[in-house]
């Protein structure tokens, strides 16, 4: 049986650093996290634009009738609000993954819980869990590849 050998990162200096030989960026583990961060960065920015616009669908009709009820405005009003959290959720991605990323899977479990409530959507529901648990990986990442924030004392 084969072993497959995971560094152990238990502080800063043992996280794999950026070398200037390129040895990190050949690395699947970094490849894969590049990968995450680009996807969950562009693609909230891109849907969330699409909110105020509703090129790609009518993004309305997704909102749970419930939802709609309890939120100010119209669907369309809601989804202008949605849209500006999306854009953000991207930004922060981009930035800081290790923060971001968490950020982008809460609000997928709202997505989801939206989708679950609203009859018909489930198909959609289950889609959204698989980006949620991409995002959760990307935090994971994250956590090896993009340094904490330091607070000055």
């Amino acid at each position: 049986m084969t072993s497959i050998a995971t560094p152990a990162h238990d502080s800063v200096a043992d996280r794999p650093a950026a070398r200037s030989d390129g040895t990190v960026r050949r690395d699947p583990r970094f490849q894969a996290y590049s990968l995450l961060r680009i996807g969950f960065a562009v693609a909230p920015v891109v849907f969330g634009l699409d909110k105020f616009f509703n090129v790609l669908v009518d993004w309305p009709t997704y909102l749970a009738p419930w939802v709609n009820d309890i939120a100010p405005g119209s669907a369309q009003d809601f989804m202008y609000f949605v849209g500006g959290v999306e854009i953000l959720a991207g930004l922060v991605v981009a930035l800081k993954p290790r923060y971001g990323a968490y950020l982008v899977a809460g609000w997928l479990g709202g997505i989801i819980v939206n989708l679950l409530t609203h009859s018909g959507y489930y198909d959609i529901a289950l889609r959204d869990f698989g980006l949620l648990i991409g995002a959760l990986a990307l935090a994971r990442l994250a956590a090896a590849y993009d340094p904490p924030i330091r607070v000055a004392r």
